[in-house]
């Protein structure tokens, strides 16, 4: 039996998650999201716990998928399939959740940022929606991300797949705030108290009013999405771009340049 990759302490009506495999920056392992979506189910079945906290170990918070796993990998094996109940219990849980991020996010962990109800990070973190640049498309993490994202910006991002940086992030809708590091448990605490200050019923019943439209039509949306991620993922393009990333080359379909 492998170590455990996610971690939960409870504490004054706050429940903290923890992901801890550094050694592949937090990707979303088959172990990972089994245990994260325990972890979840297990706050939001406390009635102790009050807010939820998703924290990381490691310089980064999320990488996204585990492409290790991926490679070679059908279309009904893809770990993409089992992706879309972490994010959906994320975004309809009746419990406030904190993201807290003290390195970058991408792919599928940026949505796993979206899927929060506040995200802070320290102003140093880097963001991406690399999945055009190994061949595949953010179907799954677009249910959760467009709603937050300014829609100009979206366009660029997911199209482009370039990287940037945890102020911008804030300015186009995916984080609250971008702080100094040195701030960012004084912030993530300020959240978090506030959140506690709030009756459970009320907060519970005011995250389905914001969740509107969005949270009665995801299971539908996520079962087109995902079906259409996973042939992606499968295909002989995204297998070409999961090899050259993991060969450090440029995909075939890249054009040379004098």
């Amino acid at each position: 039996m492998s170590d455990e990759l996610v971690h939960y302490t409870a504490a004054a009506g706050v429940a903290t998650i923890t992901l801890d495999s550094p050694h592949n920056r937090n990707a979303l392992s088959a172990q990972l999201r089994s245990e994260l979506a325990a972890s979840l189910e297990r706050a939001i079945d406390d009635d102790a716990v009050r807010v939820i906290v998703l924290d990381h170990t490691g310089p980064v918070f999320c990488a996204g998928m585990d492409l290790k796993e991926a490679k070679g990998a059908g279309a009904g094996q893809q770990g993409v399939n089992e992706f879309p109940a972490l994010l959906q219990r994320l975004w309809t849980s009746p419990k406030p959740v904190v993201a807290k991020l003290a390195g970058p996010a991408r792919a599928g962990g940026v949505g796993l940022v979206a899927a929060t109800d506040i995200a802070v990070a320290v102003d140093t973190a880097t963001f991406a929606f690399t999945e055009v640049r190994i061949g595949v498309i953010p179907a799954v993490i677009s249910v959760t991300v467009l709603p937050r994202l300014n829609p100009r910006a979206a366009h660029e991002l997911f199209l482009t797949g370039e990287t940037f940086d945890a102020r911008r992030a804030a300015e186009i809708g995916l984080l609250n705030a971008a702080v100094p590091a040195d701030e960012l448990d004084a912030t993530v605490d300020r959240y978090v108290t506030s959140l506690t200050l709030g009756g459970p019923a009320a907060l519970a019943a005011t995250k389905e009013l914001l969740q509107g439209e969005t949270a009665r039509t995801m299971p539908e949306t996520f079962e087109k999405l995902q079906a259409l991620s996973a042939r992606f993922f499968a295909s002989e393009e995204g297998q070409e771009g999961i090899a050259a990333f993991a060969e450090k080359r440029k995909p075939r379909w890249v054009p040379e340049r004098p």
